[in-house]
């Protein structure tokens, strides 16, 4: 049986997280399923590709927002169910929000969704298609009935990343200002909210780092996971090469009351497009980490990712495996 993690992480234990222990002749922190792709592009049938999905624990099983670009190449936002964390019924359908505001509500366009509870509601942030991209906020208590609010911020912006609890008595979110195409730049910023509606406080948080896998761009990837070491953040990095861009991941502790605050920062990625499913597809070269759940007793991880702009992947690793290399390897 597997011992305790020696690092504290605060939130429930997750018995049933899926897993695959570390094949042997793996050197790396972090390794993928023997099942990817395990959300193929064309799992209902309105669908071209899948990924970019934010999965959460939900009643003893999951549920999750996906990533649906259709055929016709509209980009949507659909939940989806599954026992295992693996095998996932998606409606074919996307989510329609309620909301008190129809300009709001009636938003072009919603992509690469997070997923977190917070106190009673699970909430759903995206990349909103409102005069350009902007931070689009919603909650739902069931996955049932999904309710939208105000926008965060003005466009253009994209990677709105809640925190999973208040930070100084204020929501909590990271974001990626950006411009309305394919940013060349970008970096990740802190924002705190009394309301989840009215946003201010922003601090700066991460930038790129020339000549490096993330010399192009940056962005918050899952849900921030809190340990007593601070809190721990996977973020996608994007380096711009003769090919076009290459999307990576790495890792990040941030300092539990400040957490524009970087403590430590790797210097290697953690995982870059290598596998035909993530070099291969609609756009090649990307590893896009999106979600992650956590079993607070042991520690293990699984990071949901999107694969080429096109499946939906998934990977492992270990908090005090992860943290211990983040420290070691950190600029």
């Amino acid at each position: 049986m597997e011992t305790n993690s020696k690092i504290k992480i605060v939130g429930d234990p997750l018995p049933n997280i899926p897993w695959e222990d570390c094949p042997k002749n793996c050197k790396d922190v972090i390794w993928r399923s023997d099942k990817n792709p395990i959300i193929p592009r064309d799992l209902i049938p309105s669908s071209n590709s899948i990924f970019n999905s934010a999965i959460v624990p939900y009643k003893g099983t999951f549920a999750g927002v996906f990533r649906a670009d259709t055929k016709s190449r509209k980009m949507q936002i659909h939940r989806g169910f599954s026992e295992d964390g693996i095998s996932w019924n998606i409606d074919n359908e996307p989510i329609t929000f309620i909301c008190e505001d129809e300009e709001i509500n009636n938003f072009i366009y919603g992509y690469d969704p997070r997923v977190v509870k917070l106190d009673d509601k699970y909430y759903i942030t995206w990349c909103n298609g409102y005069h350009g991209p902007t931070i689009g906020v919603g909650y739902t208590y069931d996955f049932e009935t999904f309710y939208q609010l105000e926008n965060a911020f003005l466009p253009f912006n994209r990677n709105g990343v809640l925190f999973p609890c208040k930070i100084n008595n204020k929501y909590a979110m990271l974001s990626r200002p950006s411009d309305n195409g394919h940013t060349p730049f970008g970096d990740i910023f802190y924002s705190a909210s009394p309301d989840m509606v009215h946003w201010g406080y922003h601090r700066h948080v991460m930038t790129t780092l020339p000549f490096t896998w993330q010399s192009t761009k940056v962005g918050a990837g899952p849900i921030p996971i809190e340990t007593d070491e601070g809190w721990l953040m996977i973020y996608h990095g994007v380096l711009t090469s003769c090919n076009g861009y290459t999307y990576s991941m790495g890792a990040a502790i941030l300092d539990l009351e400040k957490p524009w605050k970087i403590l430590y920062r790797t210097e290697p990625y953690l995982m870059s497009p290598q596998t035909l499913y993530e070099c291969v597809g609609d756009t090649p070269n990307v590893v896009f980490p999106c979600s992650a759940l956590v079993d607070s007793d042991t520690g293990r991880i699984a990071i949901y990712y999107g694969a080429a702009d096109t499946v939906t992947a998934l990977a492992y690793a270990k908090v005090e495996d992860l943290i211990d290399f983040i420290k070691k390897n950190s600029l």
